[in-house]
């Protein structure tokens, strides 16, 4: 993979579509930072629910984030819709780290890269549990 700014869309395997909305705008006419969190949380949901299969409701694990880091390359802005990438880029025992990268329509350079790291834990005693071994298996899958 090409360092930060350099990373290409093929990088990443799993790819979710966000819309921008009117509100993620701020009064300088692009997406305001904190909103690029949101798109991160967004594919990392998306790609648990949808891959993993992870009931957050009803498993006995979950996970917590724990970590998270966004650089900013360029502006995004409403509307238009951002493709959002994913790949796992470390499993560890009882913690994943999801790199993420947001694209503009058209623009072959991201507008943002970063990483999400979640620790899966028992949901009622809430420490840290190994990663079931039907979800780490599609984490493997995505590295």
């Amino acid at each position: 993979m090409a360092p930060n700014g350099e990373a290409k869309r093929d990088d990443y395997p799993y790819r979710l579509a966000i819309p921008t909305r009117w509100m993620d705008n701020d009064m300088l006419g692009h997406v305001n930072n904190v909103v690029f969190y949101r798109y991160f949380e967004a594919i990392v949901v998306d790609f648990l629910t949808k891959e993993a299969k992870l009931d957050w409701l009803e498993d006995p694990h979950t996970c917590y984030a724990v970590e998270s880091m966004c650089r900013f390359w360029k502006p995004l802005s409403y509307p238009e819709t951002v493709e959002a990438r994913l790949r796992i880029g470390h499993i560890g025992t009882s913690s994943v780290r999801y790199e993420v990268a947001l694209f503009s329509e058209g623009n072959p350079g991201p507008a943002a890269t970063g990483h999400f790291v979640h620790v899966f834990v028992d949901r009622r005693t809430e420490r840290s549990l190994p990663i079931p071994a039907p979800i780490k298996q599609v984490f493997e899958n995505f590295k």
